[in-house]
C-alpha cells in the first residue's frame, strides 16, 4: 500500500504525517521508519521510530532512495511502514514522471514485502499525473 499526501507548502502535510506516524507506532507490530530531508522532526516523533535524515546519507536521486529503502529492509525485515516527508526535497527533484515511476516502484516493493509507504509531496494536487492520482 502506498499513500501520497500532496499540498502546497504550509498546508499541514508534515503535521498530518506526524499524526500518521504516531498512529502506526500504536497500531502496527513492525518497525516504523521515517525519512526526512533534514532533522526537523527529531522532537516531534516518538523515539521508537527510526528517523532518517536524508542529508546524512546523500539521498540525492530517486535511484539512491530506492537503494536506501531496499537496504533498510534487507537489514530489518520487521519494517512495517516507511514514511517519506517531502519526497522532492529528499531526492532533490520534482520531476513528475520520476515521482510517478518512484511511486510505482514503491507499490511493487510494498506488494512483494508487505511494507506500507506514506509519502508527502509539496505540490498542489492539481499537478499530479494520472498515475500519481492512484495513490492520493
Amino acid at each position: 500500500m502506498v499513500r501520497l499526501i500532496m499540498g502546497a507548502n504550509g498546508a499541514g502535510k508534515t503535521k498530518q504525517l506526524i499524526d500518521l506516524i504516531h498512529s502506526a507506532v500504536e497500531s502496527e507490530n513492525g518497525s516504523v521508519v521515517c525519512i526526512e530531508p533534514g532533522a526537523d522532526m527529531t522532537f516531534d516523533i516518538k523515539s521508537s521510530v527510526r528517523l532518517v535524515n536524508g542529508k546524512e546519507y546523500n539521498l540525492n536521486s530517486f535511484e539512491c532512495l530506492r537503494g536506501f529503502i531496499s537496504g533498510l529492509y534487507a537489514g530489518n525485515y520487521d519494517i512495517s511502514h516507511v514514511f517519506v516527508d517531502n519526497l522532492s526535497k529528499v531526492v532533490g527533484s520534482s520531476s513528475l514522471p520520476d515521482v510517478e515511476n518512484f511511486l510505482h516502484w514503491l507499490d511493487r516493493f510494498s506488494e512483494a514485502n508487505s511494507v506500507k509507504f506514506t509519502v508527502t509531496l509539496s505540490m498542489d494536487e492539481g499537478t499530479a499525473t494520472e498515475g500519481m492520482r492512484n495513490y492520493l
